[in-house]
């Protein structure tokens, strides 16, 4: 079975969608199955990889994205999938490519649209505050892309609920996590005292440096927790637009900028090192990095609103959601760190082995509708 995945709003420090993609390649692969990824690139390319086939597209940079290109000339992308002849047709993105539901439908193939983002939540975070929501206008969109699309697949309830009662095939599948890349045997002492000072506990705030991930609130959340005597300290992994603003806010403070890790394994490293994730993201649909710690060992304190509070469940030692404010962070920060460490270790690693990349991968070809393993068909050639 040939499933041909597409996807925009790709950059080379792209973590989750990226993640998610290569996950579910590898594991349709070794299912049987014949997956091809199509994304935006500098220039056209086409290889095969270890999740798959992955063909690159020449497209222009999104100005003022930090990097991120999109696929614009659908008719292009149009001719490469009648020369790849999908059997399934996967579309990680809501706006862009919305069209595909209808190509896919013309031609009588199966396809599912995967919702990694809230797009009303996220307009309420861009748009000044002034400015009513746009209810209507969403709800509108969301309507659309449910009838464009055979099956609406969401990683969360919160990010699922756009389109309760509009699509008869819509599901929550939770992304899954690398249990041994992620797992606490990571943690490093020698890491520990290059960041650390003596007793000092260590919080982590991993992501891209963007608005709607608001990275100011760890900032904030170890501001409070050093004015109440803590002796805190934070380190931040990520790279984004917001770096130079949040360097400027954190002077005088013990925090310390790592950008962008490039390796899977210096970010196991990082978060099985920490004492606690800082997940400040209040329209997260999904939070692989507050999974990623989790698996680790390392308990979370996150936003109420959004989807990372889910993955939490009813277990008070593996973590923490509250309000969306730094004298809320702090004090469930406070709360966590005083849990007995092995305890909260323990239970945060208790959560995420519920989650496994194979059970993603099973689900997703449950609603294709496609089993185990199925003969490899030939590759098509794909014109320019």
């Amino acid at each position: 079975m040939r499933i041909v995945q597409l996807a925009n709003f790709i950059a080379p420090q792209s973590g989750g969608i990226r993640t998610t993609l290569q996950q579910l390649g590898r594991g349709y692969l070794a299912a049987g199955h014949q997956p091809v990824l199509i994304l935006p690139g500098p220039r056209d390319t086409d290889e095969v990889t270890p999740s798959g086939r992955v063909i690159q597209l020449r497209s222009s940079l999104l100005p003022g994205s930090g990097g991120y290109r999109l696929l614009t000339d659908l008719r292009r992308v149009g001719r490469v999938l009648e020369a790849l002849e999908p059997d399934r047709l996967e579309v990680s993105d809501q706006l862009t490519l919305r069209r595909l539901g209808r190509w896919a439908a013309a031609r009588g193939v199966p396809s599912i649209v995967l919702c990694h983002e809230r797009i009303d939540a996220l307009a309420r975070e861009h748009l000044p505050c002034w400015l009513p929501a746009p209810t209507a206008t969403t709800a509108r969109m969301a309507r659309m892309l449910a009838a464009s699309f055979g099956a609406v697949v969401a990683p969360s309830r919160w990010a699922l609920e756009p389109f309760r009662g509009l699509a008869a095939d819509a599901h929550v599948v939770p992304l899954g996590v690398d249990l041994e890349q992620f797992h606490p045997c990571r943690r490093s002492p020698a890491l520990r005292r290059a960041l650390c000072e003596g007793d000092e506990r260590l919080l982590a705030h991993v992501g891209r440096l963007s608005k709607e991930k608001r990275p100011e609130l760890a900032i904030e959340t170890l501001r409070k927790l050093h004015r109440r005597g803590a002796r805190v300290r934070l380190v931040v992994a990520g790279d984004g637009p917001l770096r130079g603003q949040l360097t400027q806010q954190a002077a005088g403070l013990p925090v310390s900028f790592l950008g962008f890790l490039s390796g899977r394994a210096h970010l196991a490293e990082l978060l099985a090192t920490a004492d606690v994730t800082v997940c400040t993201g209040a329209v997260e649909t999904s939070g692989l990095a507050a999974l990623e710690s989790l698996a680790c060992g390392t308990p979370i304190v996150c936003a109420r609103t959004g989807a990372v509070g889910e993955l939490l469940g009813a277990s008070a030692r593996a973590g923490e959601a509250t309000w969306s404010h730094p004298a809320a962070l702090a004090a469930a920060a406070r709360r966590v760190l005083d849990v007995d460490e092995l305890a909260r270790r323990r239970a945060a690693r208790g959560r995420a082995v519920r989650y496994p990349w194979s059970r993603t991968v099973e689900r997703m070809l449950a609603i294709h509708r496609v089993g185990g393993p199925q003969p490899a068909a030939a590759v098509r050639a794909v014109p320019a």
